[in-house]
């Protein structure tokens, strides 16, 4: 079944371009942006609001592993309404829902969004209040439970606890009986503490690792998004043979492991996680993590959100501040303002 909008052949949108790969310096607002026409397997949703995420900072100065080559429209989160679909869907939804998902080009009034990784926003929530739910809920719950191997009891550290992913982890860590200890700047652990975290430390410390051992004798599971400023300290304070760490990005740098590292020094178990990979390489699984989290919402465990919302042209501003680790929780863009 194929649904088409009103002819819009030739029509433009507002957008964020990434000009280049010199970072957000080079992301810049065009109101003369081809409208995209969605393809097999694809929805064409009008954007509501559009999420922020650091792989949108590693998008822009080209690291992003598989991203795409400038000039391009930069974003892959967004909440939105269908108004139109590709053909080859099953049971495609209705023209006028509103669904949550990724794709790219994001930050513009139109994109269009593979249609099985979409769903609909749940009832009464804002489309900004849905951002997170397909990225950073679905990454810390990959996090913590195939991958973490989570179970009550357990001892989590968290990196990075007041940014999008963080949050949800903390409290997804609670949720499921762990004792957590986080790692944030000290001006955000207020915040932290607030989602219940049991303790909060200040990742710069230089006796991280050493001050978590003396706090814990060894955490179980380990949630590392920060990279090399606290790799070293991860791998340290997992336990031998057992810990487990997850490893889902490096804002702070790549951080390097040799073979001899694994055997002699660090005995842990070490896990790569990229959200979009895994919906690909393991789609069956990618849809449990869903299902499980349209539970988390409806038993009030995953509220709805609460990102600070900025106009389409403050897009390189949230991302200069979202790479030098000034802002915390989650972030928008309203490509209408």
């Amino acid at each position: 079944m194929e649904i088409n909008e009103r002819n819009t052949a030739g029509e433009t949108v507002r957008a964020l371009v990434q000009r280049s790969d010199r970072g957000p310096e080079d992301l810049t607002l065009t109101a003369g942006q081809r409208r995209p026409v969605p393809g097999p397997g694809e929805y064409l949703v009008r954007v509501g609001a559009a999420g922020v995420n650091f792989a949108d900072v590693m998008q822009s100065y080209g690291t992003y592993g598989g991203g795409p080559q400038p000039p391009y429209v930069a974003g892959f989160e967004a909440a939105g309404e269908i108004v139109g679909t590709g053909p080859g869907i099953d049971e495609p939804l209705r023209p006028g829902t509103r669904v949550i998902g990724a794709g790219p080009g994001a930050f513009a009034q139109y994109m269009t969004m593979p249609a099985a990784g979409a769903l609909p926003v749940p009832s009464g929530w804002s489309d900004a209040e849905a951002l997170g739910l397909v990225l950073n809920w679905a990454t810390a719950l990959a996090a913590l439970k195939p991958l973490g191997e989570i179970s009550p009891g357990d001892t989590v550290l968290v990196h990075a606890a007041a940014g999008g992913v963080g949050q949800a982890a903390v409290r997804l860590a609670r949720h499921y009986g762990a004792r957590v200890i986080a790692t944030a700047s000290p001006a955000k652990h207020g915040t932290v503490r607030a989602l219940g975290a049991d303790e909060v430390l200040d990742a710069r410390r230089p006796d991280l690792a050493a001050e978590i051992l003396r706090l814990t004798g060894g955490v179980d599971l380990v949630l590392e998004s920060v990279g090399r400023a606290t790799f070293e300290a991860s791998l340290s304070a997992a336990r031998p043979f057992t810990g487990r760490v997850v490893v889902f990005g490096a804002a702070s740098g790549d951080a390097g492991l040799s073979t001899h590292d694994l055997v002699f020094r660090h005995r842990v178990q070490l896990k790569g996680l990229h959200i979009g990979a895994l919906a690909d390489a393991a789609p069956a699984l990618y849809r449990s993590l869903l299902t499980e989290i349209e539970a988390l919402i409806a038993c009030g465990v995953y509220p709805p959100g609460n990102p600070r919302v900025h106009p389409l042209a403050a897009g390189p501003d949230v991302l200069r501040r979202l790479a030098a680790g000034r802002t915390r929780g989650k972030h928008a863009l309203d490509p209408w303002r």
